[in-house]
Parts: structure tokens; C-alpha cells; sequence
């Protein structure tokens, strides 16, 4: 069964994603001035869409056929993009970005799913989104949500490329798309638990929604569109300026 209100989510937080990047694409590539883009309001917005994606990524994973192929399918977009910005802006490329992140969360929970479908759904709400809100800062050095500072972690972890793709980054990585496995990974399990909460407690029906034309389509060729949304910006821009 397709679950259509899915689509269409997915859809919308491309959206938000195209104007979102959009407006980067202005300000740091063709120096736009636009001050509300470096506010916390911008911050906000650039949290809740890779928020969403993420959740809907692990929302959706027990949903899939095929995981492991998807995963490397994923996986590979994320190495092509890591390329592709490394020869075209090699000095701010996207290492280790979101689709590297969703790829390699799914092809670890192939592996892991037979065991954390054991947990009670809500337990795994709970303890997952937890657990991604205590290492949200790890990348900077720290356990804590944001502002809040709990203990900082020792700067011998923060050594090379490898260290950053857990979520340790040494001084002088660089990247434009950061998502590192901890702590995301967490929030992909929060979603990969909800969707068992939302079958467990027979809420899945309500996901069914209707076809939206066009709308359902984006979500359901959403990795397609995400390759290539930035080189039909960068296109549109080179246009016009």
C-alpha cells in the first residue's frame, strides 16, 4: 500500500529545501545581501528540513523493498556529490552530507533491524531522540542540545576523515553539508520507531491521504529531484546575474 500523506510530505520539505538553498546559493556564491539568512530564523528553517528528511527516512525504512540496494543506492548519490562539489567549488565541497548519512543509516540498520525491532516502539522513541539530543553538539566538541553545554568530550577523538563521519571532525574539516552518524543516526531511528509505534497502535491508515498531481510525484522521485535541484539553481542563477 502507498501511503500518500508520505509523498506528499516529502514533497513540501523539498520544497522548503529548493527556497532554502536557493537563498544559500544567493548569499555565499553570487554575494546577495541578505541579512535574515545568517538569523536564527534561517537556522530554524535549515533545521526543520533536514529534520524531516531525516525522519521520514527512517520512518519509511521498514516500508522498503530491497534496503540494502537502496542503502547503497543512497550511499553512492552521496559520494557523487561529495565529488561533483569537490571539482567544482573544492574549497567549500559537501563531505559527508545528508545522503551519505540516510545511505549509511540504512545499510546499518540492515544489519541491526532483527535486533531494535525487539525494542517496544515507545521505549525506542524515547531512548533514540534522547540520545540524538545529548550528542547534537558532539561535533563541536561537546554533549549537549545547542546552547546547552553538559560535558566536553575529549579532543583526542577529533583526529581525520574517518573521526568526522562518526560525528568527530578535526580543526580544519571542511564541509558545506555536514551530517555526521552520531547524531543523526539517532533521529533516523527516532522516525524508524514511530512508524512501529504507528503500526503497533494501528495509525497507519492514516497515512494514506490523497494523490496530489505533481505534489505525490516530487515525493516519490525525491532523490532524483535533490541531485539535481542545486545544478538547475546554479544554471538559473549563471541566467540571470
Amino acid at each position: 500500500m502507498r501511503y500518500r500523506l508520505l509523498d506528499i510530505l516529502r514533497a513540501l520539505t523539498f520544497i522548503s529545501m529548493f527556497l532554502y538553498h536557493a537563498l544559500w546559493d544567493l548569499v555565499y556564491l553570487y554575494s546577495a545581501d541578505i541579512d535574515w539568512y545568517r538569523s536564527q530564523g534561517a537556522y530554524v528553517w535549515q533545521q526543520s528540513i533536514c529534520w524531516t528528511f531525516i525522519l521520514l527516512s527512517g520512518f519509511c525504512f521498514s516500508l522498503g523493498k530491497r534496503k540494502i540496494r537502496r542503502g547503497l543506492t543512497v550511499f553512492a548519490a552521496g559520494a557523487l556529490v561529495t565529488l561533483v562539489t569537490w571539482i567544482v567549488m573544492p574549497q567549500s565541497p559537501a563531505v559527508f552530507g545528508v545522503l551519505t548519512l540516510l545511505g549509511s543509516s540504512m545499510l546499518l540498520l540492515c544489519f541491526l533491524d532483527r535486533y531494535l525491532g525487539k525494542i517496544p516502539p515507545v521505549t525506542g522513541i524515547a531512548v533514540s531522540f534522547i540520545l540524538f539530543l545529548l550528542l547534537r553538539e558532539i561535533n563541536t566538541g561537546w554533549l549537549g542540545f545547542e546552547n546547552l553545554r553538559l560535558a566536553a568530550l575529549p579532543q583526542s577523538w577529533y583526529k581525520n576523515l574517518f573521526t568526522a563521519y562518526l560525528g568527530f571532525p578535526a580543526a580544519d574539516f571542511v564541509s558545506t553539508d555536514y551530517f555526521s552518524l552520531l547524531p543523526w543516526f539517532f533521529l533516523f531511528l527516532t522516525g524508524y520507531y514511530l512508524y512501529h509505534a504507528a503500526r503497533r497502535y494501528g495509525k497507519l491508515h492514516l497515512l494514506r491521504g490523497r494523490e496530489i498531481p505533481v505534489v505525490n510525484e516530487m515525493g516519490r522521485h525525491s532523490l532524483l529531484l535533490y541531485l539535481l535541484h542545486q545544478p538547475l539553481l546554479y544554471a538559473f542563477f549563471e541566467m540571470v546575474y
